[in-house]
């Protein structure tokens, strides 16, 4: 098993431990803020997320780390998230695709002290669990809208193209683009691929297409299915009979938006869901204040399509978009 992938090197034998909400520290740079996701930081869309941690521990010169493992994998991440509370940081940052299996390890964060705020996914858990803020935007409206754009383009009968199977937040992108295609007379069906495994991806969406010709739109979930989708296409000899839009930003993806091949991309501004929870642990530790007054900080759901896509393809080369 690989070691988990670190985004600024963190020495966690310093000095630590947990501050009340408004008392001082030695300073910014004693303060220690730690990041747990399910999503590796060589992955494209996790990647501009490390990016953004990174450039707010520059920013507020604080030391920042990044942790994910290797695979997705709850047991796995529960780990990383104990280890981490007993190293004592001053903050840290999580996504919760699973609140079942992470729960307790955030539960156990929370009771030692430690600030807590969750990005991407866990937007219907995160009150529950005691995390100060969640970070990101709702997931089944983002599906839903995904949906509703598809349907508008004549689309009746949509795969939805899901990566990680289990991940709570993908599960309600599918269910917010079925409720929408319904709402519009059509149907959809998750089609669950393998992340690792782009040429597994393609043959299974082309087996799809090859099976069910009435099949006329396509959602995935991030660029693991949006990539070998667009391939799928090609083989079929679908593309251009099939509407097809996706999660989240690739420079292939905008390309795709940009030459009329992809309908649209849902952009969840993942740079944000990197760089705003530095600053709020910060300011936390600083003033005891926090913004959103109770409520999700949204991200997105925005819409990239082919007429501002030439426009975000430059930030997206850049890492921020």
């Amino acid at each position: 098993m690989r070691a988990p992938i670190l985004l600024v090197p963190l020495l966690l034998a310093a000095c630590g431990g947990s501050t009340q909400p408004g008392e001082s520290t030695d300073g910014r740079d004693t303060l220690r803020i730690v990041f747990v996701t399910h999503g590796q930081s060589a992955d494209p869309f996790w990647s501009v997320v490390s990016n953004g941690a990174r450039d707010a521990a520059r920013d507020l010169g604080v030391d920042v780390q990044y942790q994910a493992p290797a695979r997705f994998d709850m047991v796995e991440m529960s780990n990383l998230i104990r280890a981490t509370v007993a190293a004592r940081p001053h903050g840290l940052v999580v996504s919760i695709p699973d609140a079942a299996a992470l729960g307790g390890a955030i539960r156990d964060a929370v009771a030692a002290g430690i600030p807590v705020v969750s990005i991407n996914s866990g937007a219907d858990a995160w009150r529950e669990l005691g995390v100060l803020a969640h970070v990101g935007q709702t997931e089944y409206e983002a599906g839903f809208a995904g949906g509703e754009r598809l349907a508008a383009a004549g689309v009746r009968r949509a795969l939805c193209i899901n990566h990680e199977v289990g991940n709570d937040a993908l599960d309600q992108r599918c269910a917010g683009l079925s409720d929408a295609l319904a709402r519009n007379g059509g149907s959809a069906t998750v089609l669950g691929v393998t992340l690792a495994d782009p040429v597994d991806t393609e043959q299974r969406i082309g087996n799809a297409l090859r099976a069910d010709t009435s099949i006329d739109g396509m959602l995935a979930l991030g660029p693991a299915g949006a990539d070998p989708a667009l391939a799928a296409l090609r083989t079929t000899d679908r593309a251009g009979s099939v509407n097809f839009g996706t999660f989240d930003l690739t420079p292939r993806a905008l390309e795709a938006v940009r030459d009329g091949d992809m309908l649209f991309a849902i952009d969840q501004q993942q740079y944000l869901q990197g760089y705003l929870p530095v600053i709020l642990l910060v300011k936390y530790r600083e003033t005891g204040t926090l913004p959103g007054g109770g409520d999700i900080i949204r991200t997105g759901p925005g819409f990239v399509t082919r007429d501002n896509a030439t426009a975000v393809m430059d930030l997206t080369r850049r890492g921020i978009r």
